[in-house]
């Protein structure tokens, strides 16, 4: 397989708390992925070192074998699946399904889907590499724009506040739909990223979600001018 720096960047991982990426035996990086890995200095392992001979679990104990009812939180420690940081990315999963779904039912919203998406790729990225995350705006608004046409739609697309109906366009029953999924993600995101005090540990995502879910509702606000 060549490797492309995007197949490179989706590939990283977290080896004793260090970003490498593991290359199998005959694969290849095109000049740009190495360059990347390079200039990030990233460590290139061989494919078959990312076995290990024993996990930790979170919260103590070793095992060599990882039992079925547990799963990886990171490239150090196991967890069980019923772990809240594994049900939002569960959530997390279910999101890139709904713009994928969105982006191939209507066109004409791909290019700010595709946005809505990398950017919830990269927040899944930044939990599992323990990565901080920069957010300084989305689909061409900063954030203060967003607040303000999230909470004013009359003032820049001419309708309040609605209530999606049965007679509402695909694009707008497209996007409330995809909406109530970020919701969810954002909620479980709350329950994942909280310590014993419920003191918010990953406030960068916690941002980040809640943009996605204003701004998807600002695209309703715009498919719905529209009719």
């Amino acid at each position: 397989m060549l490797y492309t720096r995007k197949m490179v960047e989706d590939n990283i991982r977290n080896r004793d708390k260090k970003r490498v990426f593991y290359l199998g035996s005959g694969d290849t990086l095109t000049s740009e992925a190495r360059d990347f890995l390079q200039a990030q200095r990233i460590e290139i392992l061989p494919a078959t070192a990312a076995k290990k001979e024993r996990w930790q679990i979170l919260g103590g104990g070793f095992t060599e074998e990882k039992p079925e009812h547990m799963t990886h939180l990171n490239g150090e420690f196991l967890v069980k699946k019923t772990h809240p940081r594994i049900a939002f990315r569960g959530w997390v999963d279910a999101l890139e399904a709904e713009l994928l779904w969105g982006g191939k039912v209507c066109p004409h919203l791909q290019r700010e889907l595709g946005e809505i998406l990398a950017l919830t790729r990269q927040i899944l990225r930044c939990d599992v590499l323990d990565e901080p995350l920069a957010l300084t705006g989305l689909c061409g608004l900063t954030e203060a724009e967003m607040r303000k046409r999230s909470h004013f739609p009359q003032d820049y697309y001419g309708i309040p506040h609605f209530m999606p109906d049965f007679a509402d366009r695909e694009g707008v029953l497209t996007l409330n739909r995809i909406r109530t999924v970020a919701r969810q993600t954002e909620l479980s995101a709350q329950h994942a990223f909280a310590d014993r005090e419920g003191t918010p540990t990953r406030e960068d995502l916690l941002q980040a979600l809640n943009r996605i879910s204003s701004m998807l509702y600002i695209l309703m606000l715009q498919e719905k001018a529209k009719e």
